[in-house]
């Protein structure tokens, strides 16, 4: 009888997306998400101008539209942000310009639990989190102290009369210790199941994790990963979305065969922008999510990728490192640089063909 009251609930707001209804109590929201912000040494040595001053704005001019059209953009940052000192790999530390360079591309959200976010110990997180917070840019993973973390894990968006959840976690830091009264969060199933009833009590209509995991360069995930996919969804996760192999993933939408509700599951988003120029590295993917409510049901309707690649300057016909749409690159790359994005989307393409799952489809990044 309940799954006969899911299906006749599931057939109505079908129906009435079919008419394209926007009256209550239907409501769509359009969620992005996005790979790892990096900024190795070559970035910042572009992005240096005459006067000292750092300017990263241009780096995302081919992206900015499509990103800041979703009503809710999410990109995990993995650099601290610093007033002095900057620098790459392997202790990241990003000038203000890149973080107001991402806000201004349309990111709402950054993820920070990663193995990069205590790269400039304590002082270099806590500034990090003062100038997302200036700058209005919301965020989670890493927090001041406990009382920080209770007011703001699970982060909660309310958009659209549809209530998100984000949790975000890590493997680790990279081995360095996280200095009190700090708080990183870390992969460790006690808290998750925590954190998941939390979200359940602030009646999240939607809760996603965002997970930090994996072997780098790999382009299939390793079994601990795909398990722990499959424990995050049986513990009530909607939607599981990971990053920090520096490579794109398969991704993949799972039905639950009692609910019916649909599970978007990526495994790594790849490198949105960083320095790295290794095979598959030099690229990643905008996921796009679209989530309806109609009545007290909330569903998953598409997942689409649109796959990016960065131009790099002195080599590849641009000024900046570059997020370009590798689906239709723009003229201003030269034709080493054309090949390049051409062999980074044939390989995904082959990658993804072979292992997603469910009906996830590309999109071209306009």
């Amino acid at each position: 009888m309940q799954r006969l009251r899911i299906l006749i609930g599931v057939m109505l707001c079908a129906t009435m997306m079919a008419a394209q209804s926007i009256t209550p109590p239907f409501s769509r929201i359009e969620m992005l998400f996005a790979g790892d912000l990096m900024q190795h040494k070559s970035q910042l040595d572009a992005a240096r101008r005459s006067d000292g001053t750092y300017s990263f704005s241009s780096c995302y001019n081919y992206i900015r539209a499509d990103v800041s059209s979703a009503d809710i953009a999410v990109s995990n940052l993995e650099t601290t942000i610093g007033a002095k000192g900057f620098g790459g790999y392997p202790a990241f530390c990003a000038p203000d310009s890149f973080l107001y360079a991402a806000k201004e591309a349309g990111f709402d959200v950054l993820l920070f639990a990663n193995n990069h976010c205590l790269d400039r110990g304590k002082r270099g997180a806590l500034r990090t989190l003062h100038m997302m917070d200036s700058l209005g840019i919301q965020h989670c993973g890493v927090y001041r102290d406990s009382i920080d973390r209770a007011m703001r894990h699970p982060l909660i968006i309310d958009k659209k009369n549809i209530r998100i959840a984000i949790l975000n976690y890590t493997y680790g830091t990279n081995g360095i210790a996280v200095p009190a009264p700090l708080i990183v969060n870390f992969i460790d199933k006690e808290v998750i199941v925590a954190d998941i009833a939390r979200a359940k009590e602030l009646h999240a209509d939607v809760i996603i994790a965002c997970m930090h995991w994996g072997d780098e360069y790999l382009s299939l995930p390793p079994k601990r990963v795909r398990d722990l996919a499959s424990w995050l969804l049986e513990q009530g996760v909607d939607h599981v979305i990971g990053g920090h192999p520096h490579v794109l993933q398969p991704m993949e939408v799972r039905r639950d065969s009692t609910t019916l509700k649909r599970h978007a599951v990526v495994y790594s988003l790849g490198n949105l922008i960083s320095g790295m120029y290794a095979r598959g590295t030099d690229g990643g993917a905008l996921v796009r999510m679209d989530i309806y409510r109609c009545g007290y049901m909330t569903q998953l309707q598409t997942v689409r990728y649109g796959l990016t690649w960065v131009a790099r300057p002195g080599r590849d016909g641009v000024d900046n490192f570059t997020i370009l749409p590798a689906a239709s690159p723009p003229a201003v790359i030269n034709s080493q640089a054309r090949n390049r994005v051409t062999n980074f989307s044939n390989e995904t393409r082959k990658l993804f063909d072979k292992h997603n799952k469910g009906g996830v489809t590309e999109y071209n990044i306009e």
